[in-house]
């Protein structure tokens, strides 16, 4: 009963926060007035001024979706540069070397994806000047971009015979300065406040309050004597023990990365082990916080899409469909979690009824959050496409880790990423109102425009994508004799852990099975691809559809018009995100987690 509690709580404090929230962003995308307007108008104004931005021009689809690419494609040149000859700039204090040509390229897409999967461990492998000129403002403005994009298709359906979609200059520009600057100062300090390291300084080494052995292949001790260099485990000496007596601390721009990193549905971990790490997620209310972060703004958007289309009801309609698909998926999660594995149940190796201790499939998981937040976030973090972790999911029973892995397969349309989560949902919608007029004879209409079989088209692709991009990299790997090195397991077990990285690429998310080497040129150049693929495809389809909704007239409603608003719509949208999800993906799935449940 606590646990059920706890998640009730959970997810009532998402709603109320997203709802007011939601309005804002509205107002601010909009070019309304807000209550920061008096500071960010002046900036906002700069910002046109010094790039020569006409904040008026109205793009085509064409020309917005054009300076979508090529800003994405400068940000990912940058990034790649500035990753490769780290070890020649500033803030470096640590002296990394520069990574390798494939790796960095692999780093660069994810972040300018909206992906932030990593083969790295940040505080080892990235100097300061990277993590913060370079990933952080990726985290920036790859969540802005998808705004931008969403609000483009607002404009589609909003406008009525009409030449353009907007300005993606000033999209970029309001979405960045009015929203993800602002909940990211605010967010950043309430966790530094709680410990997370916000500064100037290099990694700190201090003194081990007890020292640790290692034998001579690296593994720890336990259980070690340590009488200054000699080593003695049961009596016996242990021949060439490492004692280490000294830890190294690391510090640096951690708060105001991991901010953004949860608020734009990023997801890149400032350190290795991610939202794991102590400094990293301090504590009970840190973890509150930051879990909170990983829905706020997907949520919250489709509380303002519905008041830009000047109808609640359907922005009501569309938060539903995606959250009763989130309850769902947490409840399954959940169920699994803690009762543990059959094996480990029915063999006694986890006790799931004793009082004194945590109950249900405790690896992996981190004794100060519990089941209940794990689930939480694992659940959150995949819904959304940011994959952050604070528990490893590849220590997740075989049907916990594969509702992780499907709401990822799905297309990340369970609120999904910032701006893209909606987009996507909001092209499963268009397929759905036109597959329900096939059923009932009628012309299929979505907002009081008429859905033809251009704008189908593109909602295929922007439906598929994610599958297509999945399922052949995958595939591909499957069949590379390699990969099999990369894996910490075999079996069905192994089988996982590559879909799920490919599923996290594909579904631009970032999270992983922990035991999965991912760092090989043949590994850092597909799964790449996979990211590229997932994310711009259905961004070039969702700006067609919006050129093309943009230039039709607003159909009367009449007593024949299918709604969008009730209840069964909710239901017809939910079978069909789902009826796709489970036909493209159930082979695989069958090969991956069931086969390891039922095995």
């Amino acid at each position: 009963m606590g646990a059920i509690i706890q998640y009730i709580f959970y997810l009532t404090v998402l709603v109320l926060l997203a709802i007011p929230l939601g309005r804002y962003i509205s107002k601010a995308m909009n070019g309304e007035k807000v209550f920061l307007t008096g500071i960010l108008a002046p900036c906002e104004k700069g910002i046109y001024k010094v790039l020569h931005i006409d904040p008026e021009e109205d793009m085509s689809w064409k020309k917005y979706l054009a300076s979508v690419l090529a800003f994405s494609g400068f940000g990912l040149l940058v990034l790649f540069l500035l990753q490769v000859f780290q070890k020649f700039l500033p803030l470096n204090p640590q002296h990394i070397e520069g990574m390798s040509w494939d790796l960095s390229l692999n780093t660069a897409i994810s972040f300018v994806t909206n992906t932030n999967w990593q083969a790295y461990s940040g505080e080892s492998q990235l100097s300061y000047l990277s993590q913060a000129l370079g990933l952080t403002v990726q985290n920036f403005v790859t969540p802005a971009t998808g705004i931008a994009v969403l609000y483009a298709l607002i404009r589609g359906f909003t406008r009525v015979k009409g030449n353009g979609v907007g300005n993606f200059w000033a999209d970029l520009t309001r979405s960045t300065l009015y929203v993800l600057m602002p909940l990211s100062l605010a967010g950043a300090l309430m966790i530094a406040s709680q410990g997370v390291p916000q500064t100037w300084k290099a990694a700190e080494t201090v003194e081990l309050m007890e020292p640790v052995a290692f034998d001579s292949d690296g593994n720890y001790l336990d259980g070690a004597k340590i009488d200054g260099e000699a080593v003695t485990v049961d009596g016996k000496v242990v021949e060439d023990a490492e004692v280490v007596t000294e830890e190294i601390i690391p510090l640096g721009f951690a708060a105001s990365q991991i901010a953004i990193k949860q608020l734009g549905t990023n997801g890149g971990g400032y350190y290795g082990v991610n939202s794991a790490h102590p400094l990293e997620n301090p504590n009970w209310f840190s973890n509150l916080l930051e879990m909170l972060f990983l829905l706020l703004i997907p949520a919250a958007l489709c509380f303002s899409f519905g008041r830009d289309v000047k109808d609640k009801k359907q922005g009501i309609a569309v938060f539903m469909a995606m959250f009763l698909m989130l309850i769902a998926a947490m409840s399954v999660v959940a169920v699994n979690e803690q009762s543990a594995s059959t094996a480990l149940s029915e063999n006694e190796y986890v006790d799931t009824s004793t009082d004194g201790q945590a109950g249900g499939n405790m690896e992996g998981k981190e004794a100060r959050f519990g089941i209940g937040s794990s689930v939480t976030w694992a659940t959150w973090t995949t819904a959304a496409s940011n994959g952050s972790v604070n528990s490893m999911h590849d220590s997740y029973t075989p049907l916990g880790g594969m509702i992780t892995m499907l709401l990822m397969q799905l297309g990340e349309v369970v609120f999904g990423g910032v701006g893209c989560g909606l987009y996507g949902m909001l092209g499963f919608a268009i397929l759905t109102v036109f597959i329900a007029g096939l059923m009932v004879g009628r012309t299929p209409e979505y907002l009081g425009k008429k859905i033809e079989p251009y704008e189908m088209k593109w909602a295929v692709l922007v439906c598929l994508a994610t599958p297509i991009a999945i399922l052949v990299f995958s595939g591909i790997a499957a069949a590379v004799p390699s990969v099999a090195e990369s894996l910490n397991n075999l079996g069905a077990h192994g089988f996982s852990e590559m879909l799920y990285a490919y599923s996290s690429a594909g579904g631009n998310n970032g999270s992983a099975f922990a035991g999965f080497g991912a760092d090989t040129p043949f590994l850092n150049l597909t799964l790449g691809g996979a990211m590229l693929l997932a994310r711009f495809l259905p961004i070039t389809g969702i700006l067609a559809i919006a050129g093309s909704m943009v230039e039709k007239k607003k159909l009367a409603v009449t007593a024949g018009t299918l709604s969008t608003s009730n209840g069964m719509f909710v239901f017809l949208l939910i079978v069909i995100v789902l009826l796709i999800g489970a036909l493209s993906f159930f082979p695989a799935l069958a090969l991956g987690p069931i086969a390891e449940f039922v095995g």
